[in-house]
């Protein structure tokens, strides 16, 4: 099962057009330091901006790239149902290990409507699934109790969840509705240490992008229980985990990486823009505690 330092990868972008070379450099740089798993298409990879032929190209590319080395979980979500069973059957085909799929955004559907739309997924897909819920965005909120059903009604095919709520309880709910054998995820990099406390195994992280060594450092300090060694490397990141959202993400952390590599553009679609001066400075101060500059 997943477990560590699974960042949610940017989309490099270098004149509108998706760029190849960096995002397979990023994708080298992230095994290379440690990252346990790679997440394509997800928030952070501006996923939304994407037509479908670039979403699928930037699976693709992940995926023939980190070449085995770690799992690929493909970012296959959609507010249509059987747009998000076209990306999980292409990603299938290509050889992802699992897709995170994103509670229905802008349309608002029920409790019902929720489960009726992952279960629809789990029965017509082969790709196992994550869920991933983050109200914040999608308006929509995937309860406890929906979750639960969903794992007990499909074992194998619902394995997890990227928990962005920001509810911590909702760990413990998980575990004691679900079992152990139900992945738990962070989806907020500020939370991860608790979040694991309480019975999670890692993060699917805005800042690994940026800081992926001492992400997965932190990683294997909380799964070694070693608690004194997490909280010193929390300390160092927080400041960092913070500046990630000093403006609409990816923003700030695109900022990051071009201060980081320069073989990173700082560039967005639109309606994102470069991040304001404020985020800028909150994100250089961050580096230099993080040790990064």
């Amino acid at each position: 099962m997943f477990s560590g330092s699974i960042p949610a990868l940017v989309t490099p972008f270098r004149d509108g057009a998706f760029d190849e070379a960096a995002f397979r450099r990023l994708v080298d740089w992230q095994i290379e330091s440690g990252s346990s798993a790679l997440v394509p298409c997800g928030t952070t990879g501006e996923n939304s901006t994407l037509s479908n032929a670039e979403h699928h190209r930037v699976i693709e590319v992940c995926i023939e790239q980190a070449a085995g080395r770690v799992p690929v979980i493909a970012g296959c979500g959609s507010n249509d149902t059987m747009n998000a069973l076209l990306h999980m059957n292409f990603s299938k085909k290509c050889g992802a290990t699992a897709a995170l799929v994103v509670a229905p955004y802008y349309n608002k559907p029920s409790q019902e409507g929720l489960f009726a739309h992952f279960a629809y997924l789990a029965e017509h897909a082969e790709l196992p699934i994550l869920l991933y819920n983050v109200p914040g965005r999608t308006v929509s909120d995937l309860k406890p109790e929906t979750v639960c059903e969903l794992a007990r009604r499909y074992p194998g095919k619902i394995i997890g969840i990227k928990d962005a709520s920001g509810d911590l309880s909702r760990v413990t709910d998980h575990r004691m509705g679900i079992g152990k054998d139900f992945c738990m995820l962070s989806g907020d990099d500020e939370l991860a240490l608790p979040f694991n406390a309480a019975g999670g195994s890692g993060c699917i992280s805005v800042t690994a992008n940026v800081a992926p060594a001492l992400c997965a450092e932190f990683q294997a300090a909380c799964a070694a229980n070693d608690l004194a060694r997490a909280r010193e490397l929390n300390d160092k990141l927080y400041p960092l985990h913070y500046a990630m959202f000093e403006d609409s993400s990816p923003g700030p952390c695109k900022y990051a990486l071009a201060q980081v590599h320069d073989w990173m553009e700082n560039e967005l679609r639109l309606p994102l823009v470069p991040c304001n001066d404020t985020a800028r400075k909150a994100v250089d101060e961050a580096l230099v505690h993080a040790g990064l500059l």
